[in-house]
């Protein structure tokens, strides 16, 4: 089994699935600010989820300054998430770790 790496910044954290990385990443680092119509989502995973599923790569590319090979470097992340990711599980997770 590999391990999940958080990968934000110089964040090392690793998960044993990707659940865990996924609530580390919305409880532990900031949230990120979308460049190109400035919805504030958690970083890491729903930050490239928002970007991919809300906007078009072209949008993407000219609101990051970003290239092709960053557009598929994040796509691949992406499709390796939700390849292995139960989000009613992270959803459950969040739900449970949000102060009341």
């Amino acid at each position: 089994m590999s391990l999940w790496r958080c990968a934000i910044g110089d964040c090392e954290a690793r998960f044993e699935d990707v659940e865990s990385a996924i609530v580390h990443q919305t409880n532990e680092h900031e949230r990120h600010e979308c460049q190109v119509c400035g919805t504030v989502v958690p970083e890491g995973y729903f930050a490239i989820r928002h970007a991919f599923d809300e906007h078009t790569r072209a949008e993407y590319v000219r609101s990051y300054d970003a290239d092709s090979s960053a557009v598929r470097v994040r796509e691949s992340v992406k499709d390796a998430i939700e390849k292995e990711v139960d989000l009613r599980a992270v959803v459950d997770q969040l739900d449970i770790e949000q102060p009341v």
